[in-house]
């Protein structure tokens, strides 16, 4: 089955018929494999990689560290839990280093993420500090190229 979850990761837009054939198995055999790993929650969802800078959408999209105290019982189950129930939380980790929890948020301007850090994360119980990043520029995302590299064609001119 992991060669037919790359293949999904890669593309999950691939038929059921066209994954039999990339695999060497039979159609039903597929889709019944795709069905068994949705079941066991092995597969979460499927989603859509978008090219933000060709839409006309303005998204600020910020990277969050945040640094907690672990709580007796949970360690840090139940803040993550927490930070991951709000909408704008596209992602959360537990991370290694500095921080203890690693975040992903996208607003429409820097305030819309300055004020989520402020009124939201900060006064939640346990967090102690946050560092927050915005992206500038996005390269790959989700194993997808999303900038193509320009082609200068003014050509290179010697004195």
């Amino acid at each position: 089955m992991n060669a037919l979850l790359k293949l999904l990761k890669s593309n999950a837009r691939l038929t059921t018929s066209e994954l039999a054939v990339m695999l060497d198995r039979d159609e039903k055999t597929v889709a019944e494999q795709i069905r068994e790993l949705e079941t066991k929650g092995v597969i979460k969802g499927y989603t859509a990689v978008i090219n933000n800078e060709l839409t006309e959408d303005e998204v600020v999209t910020a990277f969050i560290e945040l640094k907690v105290t672990p709580q007796a019982q949970s360690g840090f189950d139940n803040i993550a839990k927490t930070v991951s129930s709000y909408e704008e939380v596209e992602a959360c980790w537990l991370m290694s280093g500095s921080y203890d929890l690693g975040i992903t948020i996208s607003g429409t301007n820097l305030r819309d993420i300055s004020q989520f850090v402020a009124q939201r994360l900060a006064p939640i119980d346990g967090v102690l500090s946050t560092a927050t990043h915005f992206v500038l520029k996005r390269y790959k995302d989700n194993s997808i190229i999303i900038t193509e590299e320009e082609i200068d064609e003014r050509g290179f001119v010697s004195p």
